[in-house]
């Protein structure tokens, strides 16, 4: 049995999904991974490279992705099979508030002398309910938690008082909780490590590839990100990482940015690592045009060409667009998630741009090197009623009529799904945004994700939508979505009534589960919701869209294997150099192109 000082879980949405009956629905349509929210969060990369860097042995094991992919794979016997100081579960994101607390409790019977510690976004807003459960010792809150959680293992294994560690709520051997100051939070990134080396190492260590997966298919067509910044100088009404939030649950002031010339030298780092696509979290232009540019010179003068997927928070001019294509050598593409189409919700949510603006940007983008633009609208906002909600989907024809044919414009159209995001100004204020929640408590939450439907699942209702009416109006804005692709020439015939097809099957079978939870008897119910188990396993993907779009063009993980050898021979000598950072907290790549 192997000996690990941390070993970070990443849970399924839900445990055991593979004993459940349950429809999924359109949840995770425009995202990477599937319904169960298999992707782990960013923060196990950076916390385990802090604690490398200190002298702590950590391992990544995915549960969620390895039971996804194999239906035999035993989740116990697995945890049973490590061994470690701490088990750190992340429930960073809502989603997940039943499989983390249900893996918490399996870790705490397997391992009874072992401290299981959550952690993320959702962990700190629910931080005092957390602590209150017997399978949760630690409860580390805050977006920058790498330093803290090296103070919190220096104190476990060296000695020392937790009370003396900022941002952790904590049990004492009486059980008594505690919960510290939220007082550590960088006001820069440059001391975070951002690196993929750390994970590769620990893959390597442990020789278990497909526990380390950030998600299903990862490893085939894979993704990389770097991230400019947390927290966020937009203050959208529903989204858990706007300024308000940020300010709420990770006393967060002001963003904290990773410096120009840093951000670069982790985008170089990926590249000597693998040749596979960048997603730069965060809009550049959120630090300022001059971050921007200093950002974009580097990048060019490094000869970034791994290809460039860029965020866009508004509009943006083509000069803006000509300097992306310059500091590029692999191309670049855009992400951009206006939500609506209807002006009155944009501006009521916080987005400062007009429709005008959009379709300016989406032209201007195509005729200044952009290699694809994704642009994604949601059912269920604030002040948005049906008519509103499918004009949103009604809005691509005029939008793919101002582009080329062959310019690779995708549009998505899925729900406000399924939950609202704690922190926002919408879950804390929701009679002011005209909506019903149904989950307040992480308890709540938990036992929504229990249910069979994903309509049964969403946490709220709004003066213009049912639960009901969000459902079905994200079935209608699919197929008006399908049709005006068609029309536009940008699918055949036979994907297109495919994809029609393919929408109402998947509304018949939600309307089928309705049904059938109206059965009195408990035991015919569950039942015939078993009858439906692989039907609704059949949609777990692309109920309302072609999730393939969402995939950009990489070779498998594999092919980067000579890459992938070299950059770690160059790893060991940097460490070993006399110029390295003493405190082994920063790197700067050497070697370019």
């Amino acid at each position: 049995m192997s000996r690990y000082d941390v070993v970070f879980l990443h849970a399924p949405s839900v445990y055991d999904f593979r004993k459940k009956p349950i429809f999924y629905g359109p949840v995770s349509d425009v995202i990477p991974s599937s319904p169960v929210f298999e992707m782990y969060p960013v923060g196990f990369m950076t916390i385990s490279s802090h604690l490398e860097a200190a002298g702590y042995r950590t391992r990544i094991a995915n549960i969620a992705v390895q039971m996804l992919a194999d239906d035999r794979f035993d989740a116990e016997k697995k945890i049973a099979g490590l061994d470690a100081d701490v088990f750190a579960i992340d429930l960073h994101w809502m989603p997940h508030a039943h499989g983390a607390l249900e893996l918490a409790k399996i870790v705490k019977r397997l391992h009874p002398g072992s401290k299981v510690e959550l952690g993320g976004f959702t962990s700190s807003y629910f931080h005092e309910e957390l602590i209150a459960r017997p399978e949760v010792d630690l409860v580390m809150r805050g977006d920058t938690t790498e330093v803290p959680t090296v103070r919190m293992m220096d104190v476990l294994q060296k000695g020392g008082d937790l009370s003396d560690v900022p941002n952790l709520t904590w049990k004492d051997e009486s059980g008594r909780p505690h919960s510290n100051p939220l007082s550590y939070s960088l006001e820069s990134l440059d001391e975070v490590i951002f690196d993929y080396g750390t994970m590769i190492k620990c893959t390597m260590r442990s020789m278990d590839v497909k526990g380390a997966l950030p998600w299903q298919g990862w490893d085939k067509i894979p993704l990389t990100s770097v991230f400019t910044v947390r927290g966020c100088s937009v203050n959208c009404a529903e989204c858990g990482g706007s300024h308000f939030a940020n300010s709420r649950v990770a006393c967060r002031k002001s963003p904290a940015f990773r410096s120009p010339e840093r951000l670069a030298d982790d985008m170089e780092m990926i590249q000597s690592y693998f040749k596979a696509p960048v997603f730069i979290v965060g809009d550049l232009r959120q630090g300022g045009m001059g971050y921007a540019d200093r950002f974009l010179e580097e990048c060019r003068s490094r000869r970034i060409r791994n290809h460039v997927v860029v965020e866009l928070f508004n509009g943006a001019t083509p000069e803006y667009f000509q300097k992306l294509d310059k500091a590029f050598e692999g191309g670049w593409s855009i992400e951009f998630s206006p939500d609506s189409h209807d002006e009155k919700v944009c501006f009521a949510l916080g987005k400062g741009y007009t429709n005008e603006n959009i379709e300016k940007t989406v032209a201007s983008s195509f005729r200044n090197g952009c290699s694809r633009f994704d642009l994604f609208y949601m059912n269920g906002l604030p002040f948005q009623d049906r008519e509103s909600a499918l004009d949103s989907a009604r809005a691509s024809e005029r939008l793919w009529a101002s582009v080329r044919r062959e310019d690779r414009l995708f549009i998505y159209n899925a729900p406000f799904a399924p939950f609202v995001d704690p922190g926002s100004r919408v879950f804390e204020e929701p009679d002011k945004w005209g909506y019903r929640l149904r989950a307040r408590t992480l308890e709540d939450h938990r036992r929504l994700l229990d249910s069979p439907s994903w309509k049964h699942v969403l946490s709220y209702e709004t003066e213009w939508m049912s639960r009901d009416d969000v459902a079905e109006i994200s079935y209608d804005a699919a197929q008006i979505l399908a049709e005006k692709e068609f029309g536009a020439g940008r699918i055949s015939e036979q994907v297109y009534r495919d994809r029609r097809e393919r929408t109402e099957f998947a509304r018949e079978l939600m309307h089928k589960v309705d049904s059938i939870l109206e059965i009195a008897d408990p035991e015919e119910r569950e039942a015939r919701l078993w009858e439906t188990k692989d039907e609704g396993s059949r949609m777990m993907n692309s109920t309302v869209c072609n999730k393939k779009d969402l995939d950009w063009e990489a070779g498998p993980i594999w092919s980067n294997a000579p890459r992938i050898g070299v950059a770690l021979l160059k790893s060991f000598f940097r460490r070993r150099s006399p110029s390295a950072h003493p405190s082994g907290f920063a790197y700067r790549v050497i070697h370019r192109g």
